[in-house]
Formats: structure tokens, C-alpha cells, sequence
């Protein structure tokens, strides 16, 4: 996943809260992401004021 015209990639700490968020932008996929290998791997993560997650980049 790439962040596109966003600032960072988006991410929510369960699939319900995925899903919310997802309505708001027409059809949702919700994919698993390993964060915990990828904190491993030194991926950064942020968290936003709003609980959201985020980082620069997924890779496959």
C-alpha cells in the first residue's frame, strides 16, 4: 500500500473500527497488515490524535 496523495498510509487497530471507517469512502477491503513484523523490520508508526494509525508505506 502506498500513501497516494495522503500523507501517510491509514491504519485501524481492529476490523471493526477498519470497516467504519471504509463506509465512509464507498466499497471496503479490509486487509491485514503484520505491524508487528513490520515494527521488527523498523517500519515507523505514528499514531494520530484520533487513534488513527499511520505509516509511509505496506509492502506486499
Amino acid at each position: 500500500m502506498i500513501k497516494g496523495s495522503r500523507h501517510h498510509v491509514h491504519l485501524s487497530g481492529d476490523p471493526v473500527t477498519a470497516r467504519q471507517v471504509g463506509k465512509r469512502h464507498g466499497s471496503t477491503i479490509i486487509l491485514q497488515v503484520l505491524a508487528r513484523e513490520m515494527h521488527w523490520d523498523e517500519y515507523t508508526f505514528f499514531q494520530s490524535a484520533n487513534g488513527v494509525w499511520l505509516t509511509d508505506f505496506v509492502t506486499a
